[in-house]
């Protein structure tokens, strides 16, 4: 009433026993749009602001947030985003976060709408049981068998052991060949324009190329028939059981990650090696909790140095 009667700030602050400033401060924060004040709505946003107070950020804060956010688009998951801010940020407190948080946030009912579960690893509500894919076997000539690999092998302790498979594409006439280097998890993927044992071989042909290869472990496809030319250039070859893709785990799983780019039934026909090429990258430059939270490229690129400078000094 004071206001509308062109009652001045002191006059009101006179008239109600305070200060002129805080008059001022009042009318300023409080008017409706910036000019006119009204009672009612000055209580309103009083309200907002009281149950705003302390009101966290729901990832701590903005630049919090947004490097959150930009990882999980990529397909990162909570654990590798909270690994990797430690090992980025090692200074920095503020920049952490517990994956549990990433998940609750995800799921919140203010943030769910957004959907950034759908960025998880395997971009499901509820996790499923992946049970591998079925292998038409064939005799294999010269078969070693997983269980007779060295221990350097089956313990990820010897840099240059991989895991081969093949990912297939519609009705089998296509695919692409991948193998994993076991200790740096570096993936490798070759397109083949047929699943057999030739296209294989020379995708292993190409992978393996000036790498310093000792072993790869495989399934018991037919497309793995020519497996003892590796043999001949120095590479062993082991077999897992039949119906046994967990023995292959770290290749059964990068698989799973490149079938997110290209699902079951993909015509591989229409795919360049190019855009396989940018899947893979994105995998290999991805942290893992198993690495420490570094990357798989870091890792490999460190131990393949590191093999270099041995063979330099033995010379």
């Amino acid at each position: 009433m004071l206001i509308s009667s062109g009652v001045s700030n002191k006059g009101i602050a006179k008239e109600l026993g305070r200060d002129p400033s805080t008059i001022g401060r009042e009318i300023k924060r409080n008017s409706f749009r910036g000019r006119v004040y009204v009672a009612i709505h000055a209580q309103n946003k009083w309200t907002h602001r009281k149950s705003s107070a302390g009101k966290r950020h729901p990832l701590k804060s903005k630049e919090v947030f947004k490097w959150v956010i930009k990882r999980l688009v990529r397909g990162w998951s909570p654990e590798q985003i909270s690994g990797r801010m430690k090992l980025v940020f090692k200074g920095s407190p503020e920049m952490r976060i517990v994956p549990e948080t990433i998940y609750s946030f995800t799921y919140s009912e203010e943030y769910k709408h957004r959907k950034f579960w759908e960025y998880f690893p395997r971009g499901h509500k509820k996790r499923r049981v992946w049970h591998g894919r079925k292998v038409r076997t064939a005799l294999i000539i010269n078969r070693i068998s997983i269980h007779d690999r060295p221990e350097a092998v089956s313990k990820n302790i010897e840099f240059g052991h991989f895991e081969g498979d093949s990912v297939e594409g519609r009705s089998h006439k296509s695919g692409v060949h991948t193998e994993v280097e076991k200790l740096s998890r570096m993936y490798f993927a070759v397109k083949v324009g047929v699943v057999n044992s030739e296209e294989a071989l020379m995708a292993q042909e190409k992978i393996f190329s000036g790498l310093p290869v000792k072993s790869t472990t495989l399934d018991n496809g037919r497309e793995n028939h020519l497996h003892y030319k590796l043999n001949k250039i120095g590479i062993k070859t082991y077999f897992a059981d039949p119906y046994s893709s967990w023995q292959r785990g770290s290749n059964e799983y990068h698989n799973g990650l490149l079938r997110r780019y290209f699902p079951k039934k993909t015509d591989f026909t229409k795919v360049t090696q190019e855009e396989i090429d940018d899947c893979v990258w994105e995998i290999n430059n991805t942290p893992r909790k198993c690495l420490g939270y570094y990357t798989p490229n870091e890792v490999f690129l460190s131990k393949l140095n590191n093999q270099k400078v041995a063979i330099q000094s033995g010379m």
